[in-house]
């Protein structure tokens, strides 16, 4: 197993830069700006989109083998959206964790509030029992899993400037998974994407900043 990891044009644009996760494929890409952004760039701290990006309209498949409608299920709730694969060896899980460890620090209330949604790279391997597993053991039991057809996941994450490669099998029968690996915060105001997270942002980071976006407000 092999994994790249994009750096999408939203991320380029505030010269910042993500390392590989699977050790042997660094690479990057973003050549054209989605968005100006502001802030955030020291140490995992949030960016800040000068301009907020549109929920996708996106229906897939969630882990009970029902179709799970993003706007409508997450309409006026916080939610974060992670794109992501199963097999990835560090990065997914590493941020799964993150976000799970800091979600479980905050009220019950404001956790019912919120709305942690993975959606799978690798929809061929990535079956909704298998996601259901994964994000239990990353401590994300109440994490929304999605599955379905590559080419509209895809099509749903570009707009947020996440680029995403179809896996490829090698040669030597490793499968090589690229795909940006920010979480982007949307606000229950707007229902808009206003903040990014890169691979840097530690759980400490993310509960420290939850409370605020679950009101709206900038970290």
């Amino acid at each position: 197993m092999r994994t790249k990891i994009l750096a999408t044009a939203l991320v380029a644009a505030a010269a910042l830069t993500l390392s590989a996760c699977g050790g042997s494929d660094d690479g990057g890409k973003g050549d054209n700006a989605a968005a100006e952004v502001k802030g955030g760039q020291r140490s995992g701290q949030a960016i800040v989109l000068d301009q907020a990006k549109a929920k996708p309209d996106l229906v897939l498949t969630g882990t009970d083998g029902k179709k799970y409608d993003l706007l409508k299920e997450t309409k006026g709730r916080p939610t974060l959206l992670f794109f992501g694969y199963t097999h990835c060896p560090d990065v997914c899980p590493l941020t799964m964790s993150n976000v799970g460890i800091a979600v479980k620090k905050l009220p019950k209330a404001e956790r019912e509030k919120l709305r942690v949604v993975f959606v799978s790279t690798d929809p061929a391997r990535d079956t909704p029992k298998r996601i259901r597993s994964w994000l239990d053991a990353q401590g994300g039991t109440d994490f929304v899993g999605l599955t379905g057809d590559f080419n509209t996941i895809e099509a749903a994450a570009r707009p947020l400037g996440i680029y995403i490669e179809k896996p490829k099998k090698e040669k030597d029968g490793s499968i090589t998974v690229s795909h940006g690996a920010e979480v982007i915060g949307f606000s229950p105001k707007d229902d808009k994407g206003h903040w990014i997270y890169t691979t840097e942002a530690t759980a400490d980071r993310y509960a420290k900043d939850l409370p605020k976006i679950i009101e709206g407000r900038n970290p």
